[in-house]
């Protein structure tokens, strides 16, 4: 239904294109995608506003699939342009990387999508006699492990390849693929090998890195293979590759010469080489992977320190899980699917900061066990590690060590099977990547709007606005970050309209990024780039210039900047809300209807000409004339008007309706038909809302999904609430420790082997200033005792004296946080 929804839809624009053609004549799209021409439009608002070029479709093409993974090897159909079959298509993506296309016997034109060592959106021109290339298009190059699965060569039982060659894991190796998806009869199966290497000695210059990536054929594992979807084989040791340690396996038609770059074919992921690794790798693995662990060490320790330039994991589960603008889902480790945690034995979940640190480009992880606690490297193999090289890499790509995905695992993962895996000696492994803790951690703040519509501001302040136009929800000029709500009437099902109104669309722009727009569209939610709607068919992430987009389902999108803002856009019951969450940065730099962000909430309705309207005294009708203060410009705006529609009630008209008068309060009559069912649904925290909307909507199920999404803010504000570390404490040398909370309140309890005695606190309870009462314990053999007791009474008066006043300093210092602890005494 969908196809046909959209073919229907396509022939429909290719009509206007014709009826509208003769009035465009002399005007050309040809190098002019995006611009807005004296009489007729190339911009992607165009076909809805009826004022496309005639020759807008030849020249703006748009291709499909619309993504491709980095590794390339995909045929991306361009829609809308007739080619001679037999023709020359050549294809140049990012102005730069020419490549030969190929038209079919339809006259359909296909451009094969590049290797490529970064991901976000790519330009490309297209030319059909190789010398003009003037009609433009681009898609979107992804990381490979969000690329789509259904192109993906499957390496069956991942761990059997994972430790290929060492004690016990022999036999046959196998992969899958989907056999149709490669034209062919009989395919070549080929190893590909990545390394990043040293430049000559010109590179670096202009400060760029002098190392470079390299994806590169190695052999071929089959040639003329038929293409069943099924392929084994048992790897014997390759001495002449043995330095290639991770690659991918491809497989492309038998057609194609082998490693020929660039043409169709499946890839699998990236993984470690084990199984070609040289024949000294399957005589002794643990042996061989103590030396690569030891060299690694030895390069560990001339590298530049990256772990102080990291953000600061989250304390507890809840807060990873809930400040959306900074952390995001490690898939390898996930609560949501079944928690299978190959890398971090013992944990439940684990993030990652979105971004990558600004100097080095490295990444953190933070995991998480069922108590919800952080697990620290310390304590557990399966603690956090942070990342020399990001995962997801970071801009501007292309260059070690910001190679989204093959950094990391050379940096950071190879290391981890040398050490951990293939070897017993993960604590060199933890000595370069130890668990950053959490004591400096600072949860943002969430401001929410809701219902039809309710404010709650980033310091807990509640009212309610309906006004009818666009507004600044969150403007910061000084941190350049614009968040700006569009609101409709509500309508009731008879199709009149109500005195309230409900958002419709929010738009909004971080420094340089991408300008993002995220509206209802029949019930469910569109997200704009740059005023061009984003297909999410295919993708949940989407990694956009200076902005991130997460669209997991139509109806819920987060949308990332890379100062930490995450805005949520949730739909409930048709019914739109929008969450900003902001980190500490922002504290006295935001105004609009969410608020000043200063932790206090009683001059959150700070006026655009700077005065405070005190909330226990405003009045509904002065909270109204507060909201339609903060209306945009004009020339701030950034929306979307694509349609007549648009156009006619926001563009044209004043920012703020001002012939539009809501209700500001409304009677609870008795004889009103929901009155009894209400009561009993509007309850608790939020009633009131709840309350408002179901009888200015007449509806039971507005006001409950009202309830929900305030329900929702109460749980988010509480997971987001600051806590306090103490910070890790060490297990004493000959002894255990027993716990591995680090929160305010939690107690730990220490105790020595047999034949040891332990000198220092039994135990230590974390106090709300972050600090341990009593002292690090110690183990000691009596032999040591006694030594220490001989030499002691050997000393003179005067150092006896010295240690006296020390121990009852001490002791004051101790006396003094026992006071504080008096009314939290417990034992551990």
């Amino acid at each position: 239904m969908h196809t046909r929804g959209h073919l229907k839809e396509t022939i429909f624009l290719y009509g206007i294109f014709l009826l509208y053609s003769s009035k465009t004549a002399g005007q050309t799209c040809r190098g002019q995608c995006g611009d807005v021409l004296e009489k007729c439009s190339c911009h992607a608002t165009c076909a809805s506003l009826l004022k496309c070029c005639a020759d807008y479709n030849q020249s703006c093409v748009q291709v499909t699939p619309h993504s491709s993974s980095m590794l390339g090897g995909r045929a991306l159909r361009i829609l809308g342009v007739a080619l001679h079959p037999g023709g020359r298509l050549l294809c140049r993506f990012k102005g730069e990387i020419d490549r030969e296309g190929f038209i079919d016997d339809e006259g359909h034109g296909y451009c094969i999508s590049p290797l490529l060592y970064e991901t976000g959106w790519i330009p490309f021109t297209v030319s059909i006699d190789g010398i003009h290339f003037d009609r433009s298009g681009e898609f979107l190059s992804v990381h490979p492990s969000k690329a789509d699965p259904a192109f993906e060569v499957i390496l069956v039982n991942a761990t059997q390849w994972q430790y290929y060659g060492t004690p016990n894991v022999s036999g046959r190796l196998k992969v899958t693929w989907n056999s149709s998806l490669i034209g062919a009869e009989t395919v070549n199966i080929e190893l590909w090998g990545y390394r990043e290497f040293s430049r000559s000695t010109e590179a670096g210059v202009n400060g760029s890195s002098s190392l470079q990536a390299e994806l590169s054929y190695l052999y071929s594992l089959g040639r003329n293979l038929p293409n069943t979807g099924a392929f084994s084989f048992v790897p014997e040791p390759s001495e002449d590759y043995s330095d290639w340690k991770l690659g991918n396996i491809r497989i492309t038609a038998s057609s194609k010469s082998d490693g020929a770059r660039d043409v169709e074919g499946l890839w699998s992921g990236g993984h470690v080489l084990a199984w070609h690794l040289e024949q000294a790798f399957r005589d002794e693995s643990a042996g061989w992977a103590r030396s690569r662990c030891l060299q690694w060490d030895v390069l560990e320790n001339k590298l530049p320190n990256f772990l102080e330039d990291l953000i600061t994991c989250p304390c507890t589960l809840a807060q990873a899980r809930a400040d959306t603008g900074r952390f995001h889902t490690d898939y390898s480790c996930d609560i949501e699917r079944g928690s299978v945690c190959t890398y971090h034995p013992g944990s439940v979940h684990c993030v990652r900061a979105i971004q990558a640190s600004p100097t080095h480009g490295s990444g953190q992880q933070c995991c998480y066990d069922s108590t919800g606690a952080l697990v620290l490297t310390g304590d557990s193999i399966g603690g956090s590690t942070p990342d020399r090289a990001h995962e997801w890499g970071s801009p501007p790509y292309r260059e070690p060590p910001r190679v989204p995905g093959y950094s990391h695992w050379l940096y950071d993962v190879m290391s981890f099977y040398y050490c951990c895996l293939w070897s017993d000696h993960c604590n060199i492994y933890f000595k370069h990547r130890p668990s950053s803790g959490c004591r400096s951690y600072q949860p943002p703040k969430a401001g929410v709007v809701l219902g039809d519509p309710h404010f709650v501001t980033f310091d807990g302040l509640s009212y309610t606005f309906n006004g009818k136009g666009e507004y600044y929800l969150v403007s910061s000029p000084d941190r350049e970050l614009s968040v700006q709500a569009r609101t409709e009437a509500l309508k009731f099902k008879n199709g009149t309209s109500a005195k309230a109104t409900v958002l419709s669309s929010v738009a909004m722009k971080g420094n340089t990024s991408d300008v993002i727009e995220v509206r209802l569209a029949d019930g469910h939610l569109q997200v704009l780039r740059n005023q061009k709607v984003l297909p999410f068919t295919k993708q949940r992430w989407m990694d956009l210039h200076g902005v991130f987009v997460f669209t997991p389902s139509l109806q819920n999108v987060t949308v990332i900047f890379l100062s930490g803002v995450g805005v949520e856009v949730r739909v409930r019951e048709g019914a739109m809300a929008v969450t900003v969450l902001l980190p500490s940065e922002f504290t006295n730099h935001t105004q609009g209807l969410l608020g000043l962000m200063n932790s206090d909430p009683s001059d959150d309705l700070l006026t655009g000409l700077g005065e405070i309207l005190s909330p226990a005294d405003a009045t509904p009708e002065e909270i109204f004339t507060f909201g339609a203060g903060w209306n945009i410009s004009k020339t701030s705006s950034l929306f979307t008007y694509d349609s007549k529609y648009l156009m006619d009630t926001y563009y044209f008209p004043p920012s703020h309706d001002t012939a539009f008068v809501p209700a500001f309060s409304l009677p609870e009559t008795p004889d009103d038909p929901l009155m009894a069912d209400m009561l009993a649904m509007c309850l608790g925290e939020g009633a009131q809302f709840c309350k408002y909307d179901t009888l200015t909507a007449q509806s039971l199920r507005m006001g409950n999904a009202t309830l929900g999404a305030y329900r929702s803010h109460l749980a988010l504000t509480e997971a987001l609430e600051q806590v306090v570390s103490c910070g890790w404490l060490p297990t004493p040398r000959n002894g255990k420790k027993n716990g591995t909370h680090y929160l305010e309140g939690s107690c730990l309890s220490f105790t020595c082997d047999e034949g040891f005695s332990l000198y220092g606190s039994t135990e230590r309870i974390c106090l709300d200033d972050g600090s341990w009462t009593g002292e690090q314990p110690y183990c000691i053999t009596d032999d040591n005792v006694r030594f220490v007791l001989g030499a002691v009474g050997s000393l003179s008066a005067l150092v006896m004296m010295a240690v006296m006043i020390h121990l009852h300093n001490r002791k004051q210092v101790r006396e003094k946080k026992e006071e504080r602890k008096e009314t939290q005494e417990q034992t551990c």
